[in-house]
């Protein structure tokens, strides 16, 4: 399913225009962005966990040239999913 196909499916299934629908994606894929950016996680219970996860500089190598390299700190978006909504695909 890509981005087309899901806001059509959200149109159906709320009974709005894919317009709006879009509105909402949007919005809420901004809201969770500006909430990381802000340092904090989102919790959705019986879906998951949205938050921001800082990774340490680490010493990788080139496979090309076998040249060792410095690989800089960053920041990682990451998503754990809930026990309950794990279970759903496990029964």
């Amino acid at each position: 399913m890509n981005k087309g196909e899901l806001i059509k499916s959200i149109a159906q299934k709320t009974g709005t225009t894919e317009k709006q629908a879009e509105a909402f994606y949007s919005a809420l894929l901004t809201t969770i962005n500006e909430t990381m950016m802000q340092g904090e996680k989102i919790q959705l219970l019986g879906f998951g966990t949205f938050e921001l996860k800082d990774k340490p500089s680490r010493m990788g190598i080139n496979p090309k040239t076998k040249e060792k390299i410095n690989i800089a700190a960053c920041k990682a978006p990451s998503f754990k999913a809930s026990a309950s909504y794990k279970a759903l695909f496990n029964k």
